[in-house]
Protein backbone atom coordinates (compact mmCIF):
# COMPACT_ATOMS: atom_id res chain seq x y z
CA UNK A 1 0.00 0.00 0.00
CA UNK A 2 1.44 3.12 -1.07
CA UNK A 3 0.11 7.11 0.01
CA UNK A 4 -0.18 9.32 -3.19
CA UNK A 5 0.04 12.79 -2.08
CA UNK A 6 -1.58 15.69 -4.97
CA UNK A 7 -1.01 19.56 -4.11
CA UNK A 8 -2.89 20.94 -7.10
CA UNK A 9 -3.97 24.45 -7.95
CA UNK A 10 -7.90 24.96 -7.06
CA UNK A 11 -9.38 25.21 -10.11
CA UNK A 12 -7.99 21.79 -11.43
CA UNK A 13 -8.50 19.65 -8.06
CA UNK A 14 -12.37 18.28 -9.95
CA UNK A 15 -10.87 17.51 -13.31
CA UNK A 16 -8.38 15.32 -11.32
CA UNK A 17 -10.88 13.67 -8.95
CA UNK A 18 -12.82 13.07 -12.16
CA UNK A 19 -10.06 11.70 -13.66
CA UNK A 20 -9.94 9.12 -10.59
CA UNK A 21 -13.42 8.53 -10.74
CA UNK A 22 -12.61 4.66 -12.08
CA UNK A 23 -8.87 4.48 -10.18
CA UNK A 24 -8.98 1.28 -8.50
CA UNK A 25 -8.44 3.43 -4.93
CA UNK A 26 -8.71 2.35 -1.48
CA UNK A 27 -9.34 5.36 0.01
CA UNK A 28 -9.65 9.18 -0.76
CA UNK A 29 -9.19 12.22 1.21
CA UNK A 30 -9.78 16.41 -0.41
CA UNK A 31 -8.08 19.07 1.97
CA UNK A 32 -7.93 23.15 1.02
CA UNK A 33 -4.27 24.07 1.90
CA UNK A 34 -1.87 26.83 0.77
CA UNK A 35 1.29 26.32 -0.31
CA UNK A 36 5.07 28.22 -0.25
CA UNK A 37 7.65 27.94 -3.45
CA UNK A 38 9.01 29.64 -6.56
CA UNK A 39 5.62 30.86 -7.62
CA UNK A 40 5.34 34.51 -5.77
CA UNK A 41 2.97 36.60 -6.21
CA UNK A 42 1.06 38.83 -3.29
CA UNK A 43 2.16 41.49 -1.91
CA UNK A 44 0.83 42.71 1.78
CA UNK A 45 1.97 45.41 4.02
CA UNK A 46 2.69 44.79 7.55
CA UNK A 47 3.82 47.90 9.88
CA UNK A 48 4.00 50.31 6.68
CA UNK A 49 6.85 47.70 5.15
CA UNK A 50 6.08 45.78 2.29
CA UNK A 51 7.20 41.88 2.23
CA UNK A 52 6.21 38.78 0.29
CA UNK A 53 3.28 36.49 1.08
CA UNK A 54 3.83 33.45 -1.29
CA UNK A 55 1.34 31.50 0.13
CA UNK A 56 -1.56 30.53 -2.79
CA UNK A 57 -4.12 28.26 -2.44
CA UNK A 58 -3.94 24.84 -3.45
CA UNK A 59 -5.70 21.60 -3.03
CA UNK A 60 -3.69 17.84 -1.24
CA UNK A 61 -5.80 15.55 -2.67
CA UNK A 62 -4.76 11.81 -0.64
CA UNK A 63 -5.10 8.66 -1.78
CA UNK A 64 -4.45 5.15 -0.42
CA UNK A 65 -3.62 3.18 -3.11
CA UNK A 66 -1.97 -0.29 -4.14
CA UNK A 67 1.30 -0.94 -4.66
CA UNK A 68 1.02 -1.83 -8.72
CA UNK A 69 -1.26 0.56 -9.26
CA UNK A 70 1.01 3.55 -7.96
CA UNK A 71 2.37 4.39 -11.61
CA UNK A 72 -1.43 4.32 -13.15
CA UNK A 73 -2.80 6.91 -10.62
CA UNK A 74 0.61 8.94 -11.15
CA UNK A 75 0.55 9.40 -14.68
CA UNK A 76 -3.55 10.57 -14.30
CA UNK A 77 -2.64 13.24 -12.27
CA UNK A 78 -0.11 14.19 -14.11
CA UNK A 79 -2.28 14.29 -17.16
CA UNK A 80 -4.90 15.96 -15.60
CA UNK A 81 -3.22 18.41 -13.54
CA UNK A 82 -0.21 19.53 -15.69
CA UNK A 83 -0.55 23.12 -17.48
CA UNK A 84 2.95 23.17 -18.02
CA UNK A 85 3.24 26.62 -15.88
CA UNK A 86 5.21 27.39 -12.84
CA UNK A 87 2.51 26.75 -9.45
CA UNK A 88 1.30 23.32 -11.26
CA UNK A 89 1.47 21.32 -7.78
CA UNK A 90 3.23 18.18 -6.59
CA UNK A 91 3.46 14.62 -6.24
CA UNK A 92 4.78 12.56 -3.47
CA UNK A 93 4.41 8.74 -2.89
CA UNK A 94 5.17 7.40 0.36
CA UNK A 95 5.45 4.12 2.09
CA UNK A 96 3.32 3.00 4.57
CA UNK A 97 5.04 2.61 7.96
CA UNK A 98 5.75 -1.41 8.65
CA UNK A 99 4.17 -1.97 5.29
CA UNK A 100 0.97 -2.86 7.69
CA UNK A 101 -1.95 -0.40 5.55
CA UNK A 102 -4.67 1.19 7.48
CA UNK A 103 -6.42 0.04 10.79
CA UNK A 104 -10.14 0.44 10.67
CA UNK A 105 -11.29 2.05 13.57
Amino acid sequence: MKLVVAIVKPFLAEKVLEGLKRAPLVACTVREVKGYGRQKSYLDEYSESEFALAYLPKVQIELWVEDARVGEIVRRIVETARTGRMGDGKIFVLSTAGGEGAIDL
